[in-house]
């Protein structure tokens, strides 16, 4: 017995025995987590093509309805701008109806003027001294001109 103590308290004995302990917790482990993984695995795989099948039954509705709200967006924006449109072109048509504003209209744009007064015409001068250069450039031929054109557009 002696003897038996002696190589119970061994170093080798020790290592033994640690390491079969250790190989023990490692196979109990190894089996946990393979029953563990095989179990999870199922459940996973059906989780996840229940939710694949899922998005692909509602992608296409959720894109046509994002896609409607934006066209609705769209066309109030739109119906409003031509809200907006009408509401000027009454005020424009009202304006119109008034006396004053039609007279002051045609002086503006017609240059008409009531009996007695004088009206006056501001040319201005750069304005008049192109119109003469392009009356003489008129007078000459077309490929002269052209000529005339690409030497200008030559020169910095």
């Amino acid at each position: 017995m002696a003897g038996k103590d002696g190589d119970r308290f061994s170093t080798a004995t020790r290592l033994r025995l640690l390491g079969e302990q250790t190989a023990a917790r490692v196979y109990r482990s190894q089996t946990k987590r393979q029953a563990r993984r095989s179990r999870l695995t199922g459940r996973a795989a059906l989780l996840a093509l229940v939710l694949c099948s899922l998005v692909l039954a509602l992608a296409y509705p959720i894109r046509q309805y994002v896609s409607q709200r934006a066209e609705i967006a769209d066309l109030e924006r739109q119906q409003a701008q031509a809200r907006e449109r009408v509401e000027q072109l009454r005020d424009l048509k009202a304006r119109w109806q008034d006396d004053a504003y039609a007279e002051q209209q045609i002086r503006l744009r017609l240059h008409y003027v009531m009996p007695g007064e004088t009206g006056y015409i501001v040319i201005d001068p750069d304005a008049a001294k192109r119109a003469r250069a392009d009356r003489a450039m008129a007078a000459r031929p077309w490929y002269v001109n052209i000529w005339d054109g690409v030497d200008r557009a030559d020169k910095p």
